[in-house]
């Protein structure tokens, strides 16, 4: 059942339905934003001939892999691993904003009408911290500015302003409590991963019948969507009908976001096959603004949010019984599943270096797949945090 991807078209959507009510009040982007933000340089720059230069001419992963550059990379990631970006304090060093909420990647700031979110390089697996990896908050910045830019035909993206490699500003609504994972791949190793739960014997997950007989990291017939929720600390799977009956969400509001999930994945599945990726799996969240509109917020086919493998060699090895070549965590996720109990055990073992090490390069080598581009290493002596603290002042100054 293994398809050949050289000839994968885009799975038909999944049609699947529910929803009722209750908005609980947290964060969101929102595309509306007034003519002031005009005047202030957004970073990074993108500009919209991006996708199709390279969709015509992708640069080849094995340019992207060459000695030179990757040497290059590594010794820069080397030196910053003492170095990184683990907390930041922007309530303390820029005065328009009042509190901080601590989240597993980003720290989120209350500025008035905005929030602003610095995304850091905390690394979390199994609803916990793992390690910090250089780099990685600013290469999860500017790969969801990317997606964001090139996913609008399908929704609003929502960002009000990007005034640092590794913050975002947006504004304050209501996000819905159920994150949107799509899955186009029976693979995983979490406990809501659908090998996990398939392996264990279930046939019926989040709403979705599975056929017996699927192997580990079988390609799906087509993509399925299965949605979760929070419960305490953890992540639970819910079906379509019981987003609805306990209020998480309205039918209409369902059927919109599940649309427009569908549809996103759809696309980065296509744009990931342009440039020799296979999009496997990911998560969506949405949010509703105070003029009703549904916005897509948080981070777009990032690393962090999806899962993506090596194409020209995912048939082969997967008819060999081996796993697919990854750029994600998941090896990470892995090394810590073999070395500890990453869900009960109280303390976690380091990563090894080396392992922090390559999980920073794959980071950067699935930005620079994805965008074409090539990824700039923050050269400037100013410390990072004071960086993040001058421009996030006055990108917030050119709000008011």
């Amino acid at each position: 059942m293994a398809h050949r991807l050289a000839t994968l078209n885009p799975p038909k959507t999944l049609n699947t339905t529910n929803p009722q009510s209750i908005n609980q009040p947290r964060f969101a982007f929102s595309q509306t934003a007034t003519s002031k933000i005009t005047k202030f340089k957004k970073y990074p720059t993108i500009t919209s001939s991006t996708m199709s230069n390279q969709q015509q001419n992708p640069v080849p992963l094995v340019a992207l892999t060459n000695n030179d550059h990757k040497e290059e990379v590594m010794s820069s990631i080397k030196s910053s691993i003492s170095n990184c970006l683990s907390e930041t304090h922007l309530d303390l060093t820029v005065p328009a904003l009042k509190s901080k909420i601590r989240g597993k990647v980003r720290d989120i700031y209350d500025g008035g009408d905005y929030l602003v979110l610095v995304t850091t390089d905390r690394q979390s697996a199994f609803d916990r911290i793992l390690a910090s990896i250089p780099f990685k908050g600013q290469v999860l910045n500017e790969t969801s500015l990317w997606w964001f830019n090139k996913t609008q035909h399908i929704t609003p993206n929502a960002v009000v302003s990007v005034p640092d490699r590794n913050a975002t500003i947006a504004r304050k609504c209501s996000v819905f409590p159920v994150e949107f994972v799509v899955r186009g791949y029976v693979t995983g190793s979490t406990d809501t991963s659908l090998w996990t739960v398939y392996n264990k014997g279930v046939r019926n997950y989040c709403g979705n019948s599975l056929p017996d007989g699927l192997m580990k990291n079988q390609k799906l017939t087509e993509n399925i969507l299965t949605p979760t929720t929070k419960a305490a600390d953890h992540d639970v799977p819910v079906t379509p009908d019981e987003i609805v009956q306990r209020g998480l969400m309205t039918q209409a509001d369902y059927d919109e976001v599940s649309r427009k999930a569908m549809s996103l994945f759809e696309f980065g599945q296509r744009v990931a096959l342009d440039h020799g990726l296979i999009l496997v799996d990911t998560k969506y969240e949405f949010g509703k603004g105070p003029d009703g509109q549904i916005y897509l917020i948080d981070e777009v086919h990032t690393p962090d949010s999806s899962r993506y493998w090596i194409a020209h060699s995912y048939q082969e090895r997967f008819q060999n019984g081996l796993e697919p070549e990854n750029i994600d965590k998941e090896f990470l996720r892995l090394w810590f599943k073999n070395h500890c109990n990453p869900y009960e055990d109280e303390v976690l073992p380091d990563a090894p270096e080396e392992l922090v090490s390559e999980l920073a390069w794959r980071y950067i080598f699935l930005f620079e797949t994805i965008t074409n581009s090539r990824f700039e290493m923050p050269g400037e002596k100013e410390p990072v945090h004071d960086r993040i603290s001058r421009n996030v002042s006055q990108a917030l100054s050119s709000l008011q």
